[in-house]
């Protein structure tokens, strides 16, 4: 399946594959705009053709050149749900979609998805999050309210809450440098997901997510802020040092 990779490379982002099995994303300084090097077997893809459903494993060693002031990245499954791709060139066109992931994440502030209270907004943890299931019809309108809404103050915490409330997570803050390599491994099992870092399991989760997801690794200069202090609200960072998403030995496969 790693002949199906992709590279999606926005605003100066740079996706290079350095040898068999390892890839090098790249986001220079000087990027005003969004940028994105992504690499990712579904960009191409309608929702009900992605590749991945349980029992499925991802193993990869990764680390990056050094920690961004600015932006996200990590890899692992997801249902694209917020249609990045819409108009892209050669991309398929996606309405969005309630958001399903399990994956390593990484978001430098003023990025802060405060979606459990043991677990910082921003920082590098491990992450599965399920949303409720509606059709795009619906949820397109229904989230365009809902940010209008949360602009009125004594309507934020109460409305933030309750979109919260609706999604199920688990999530936990790593203690290892994503400075340097460590080989992270995800286990997506029918009845649960398994998160582990150099052969030691740090986070089970007590559910699973249903297929199909695709696999994605990236790094951005974007953020979003979901919280009931803060309210909604995305936005981008001018890039102020070239960083780098390094990736060595990734393997995609199913399992029994």
């Amino acid at each position: 399946m790693m002949n199906s990779l992709q590279a999606l490379e926005i605003g100066g982002g740079k996706v290079q594959q350095s040898a068999r099995e390892s890839w090098e994303l790249r986001l220079p300084a000087g990027c005003q705009r969004y940028a994105d090097a992504q690499l990712d077997d579904h960009h191409l893809l309608t929702r009900r053709h992605f590749r991945w459903a349980p029992p499925v494993s991802l193993s990869v060693q990764a680390r990056v050149s050094t920690l961004p002031s600015e932006g996200t990245f990590g890899f692992g499954f997801w249902n694209d749900p917020f249609s990045l791709s819409l108009g892209l060139s050669g991309a398929a066109r996606k309405l969005p979609a309630s958001p399903r992931a399990c994956w390593f994440f990484y978001g430098a502030p003023p990025h802060d998805l405060a979606l459990t209270r043991h677990v910082s907004g921003h920082g590098w943890k491990a992450q599965c999050l399920k949303g409720p299931r509606l059709p795009g019809v619906v949820l397109l309108p229904a989230a365009a309210s809902a940010l209008a809404l949360t602009r009125v103050p004594i309507l934020r915490k109460p409305l933030v809450r309750i979109g919260l409330g609706m999604l199920s997570v688990e999530e936990c803050e790593l203690m290892f440098s994503p400075l340097e390599w460590h080989t992270y491994r995800i286990e997506w099992r029918r009845k649960g997901i398994r998160f582990m870092v150099d052969d030691d399991v740090i986070l089970q989760s007590v559910f699973s997510l249903k297929g199909p997801l695709g696999f994605i690794a990236w790094i951005d200069n974007q953020y979003a802020v979901i919280s009931p202090q803060k309210g909604i609200r995305f936005g981008i960072r001018p890039t102020r040092t070239d960083t780098t998403l390094l990736l060595r030995k990734l393997t995609l496969q199913t399992s029994t």
